[in-house]
């Protein structure tokens, strides 16, 4: 079977989508039975792992004119060339004429769900005009129960041409030592123990309310510090608020470390070094720092939001969005409790072992199959 990918987040490898993308070609790419095309803008500084065609569709995807022209005209033209047999767009962005069939990835409805990210006119228009070529695509995949029925509920959508496909962590996440943890902790500059943040400051991330449960939890923690890690914004806006500044006006910026960006090679350390991994988020369409703190078997407190549920399990420690009480009693107890931390980790293990890239891969396939015996 000869599938085209639309490959226009490969060079984005920091993006949700950039790293579904590249994590499922690499998993696909050892199945005899497929044929891939990872059709591009421009040609990928970083290769496939696996022998695939690589089709260039068309100059770069230059602004917001030029991504729209690739995926309605460029990406379907490519597919048609290359003698596809089904066409697979990784995120919400299907064409609406120009192939069939097509498969398209909905990770997540975030601006139709939350107001405060609707944007400008130009993004309601482009949403407007990618959620009618989803109802037109043959079949969906979701990342989660929780996406598809978003789906179902905000496009419309009929459940019988919905199907989920959960994501996995990567093979890098996995328990490490404290002698393979050593390293990276001294480069970092951080301390033997920690709590743990790290994603994105945009308002759904709830990073504000976190400080805030944090500094009521301070009594109880015993001196262990908050380490935050993403890349902080520039200018703090009420969308995207500056941790730097809400913890400077709670008190606490000497207990709270910063870290910035961090490497993709430094991940791994930096869950399997922390005592747990906070996030509180209120919306995920899955939700990937949650899977990967547990493949490397720590756990994690969670809202009971969303995706966050299905991906967390047993794993850690569920709390409701919104509830600073409840989140800070979560990270106490992980604090103060070594045998509860132990068993979490060992559940965590066990849940995060349910997800796997191949398995990813195998029933992305599936659908691919099921997409073209109904075309």
């Amino acid at each position: 079977m000869q599938v085209g990918i639309n490959g226009l987040f490969w060079g984005r490898p920091a993006t949700g989508s950039g790293q579904y993308v590249r994590e499922l070609v690499a998993a696909m790419g050892y199945m005899e039975d497929v044929r891939l095309t990872l059709v591009v803008d421009n040609p990928p500084r970083t290769p496939p792992p696996v022998d695939i065609e690589i089709r260039r569709a068309g100059p770069g995807a230059t602004g917001k004119l030029g991504k729209l022209w690739f995926e309605q005209v460029a990406f379907p033209t490519a597919c048609r060339r290359v003698g596809a047999e089904v066409a697979h767009v990784p995120y919400f962005a299907a064409p609406l004429t120009g192939f069939s069939p097509v498969v398209v990835t909905i990770h997540d409805l975030i601006p139709l769900l939350l107001p405060e990210y609707r944007g400008g006119w130009h993004v309601r228009a482009y949403m407007a005009l990618v959620a009618r070529a989803a109802k037109r695509a043959d079949l969906i995949i979701a990342d989660s129960d929780a996406s598809a029925q978003d789906v179902e509920q905000v496009l419309g959508i009929s459940g019988d041409r919905v199907r989920v496909v959960h994501l996995a962590a990567g093979t890098m996440y996995r328990p490490r030592c404290a002698e393979e943890t050593l390293e990276a902790r001294s480069r970092l500059g951080l301390p033997e123990q920690y709590l743990l943040y790290v994603g994105g400051f945009d308002r759904r991330k709830s990073v504000p309310e976190l400080l805030k449960a944090y500094r009521q939890a301070l009594p109880r923690l015993c001196g262990v510090p908050l380490v935050i890690g993403g890349q902080l914004p520039r200018i703090g806006t009420v969308f995207a608020p500056d941790p730097r500044r809400v913890a400077r006006e709670f008190g606490i910026a000497d207990k709270v470390q910063l870290l910035g960006h961090v490497s993709a090679s430094d991940m791994p350390a930096l869950y399997a070094g922390a005592l747990a991994l906070v996030y509180p988020s209120r919306y995920e369409g899955f939700g990937l720092p949650p899977l990967e703190a547990l493949s490397c078997g720590t756990p994690v407190v969670a809202t009971r939001a969303s995706s966050l549920p299905e991906v967390v399990g047993e794993g850690g420690i569920l709390v409701p969005p919104g509830d600073e009480e409840a989140l800070s009693d979560a990270m106490c107890s992980l604090v103060e409790d070594e045998a509860l931390r132990a068993r979490l980790s060992k559940r965590g293990l066990e849940q995060a072992a349910r997800f796997s890239w191949e398995r990813t891969a195998r029933e992305t396939v599936a659908v691919y199959r099921e997409a073209l015996a109904s075309a």
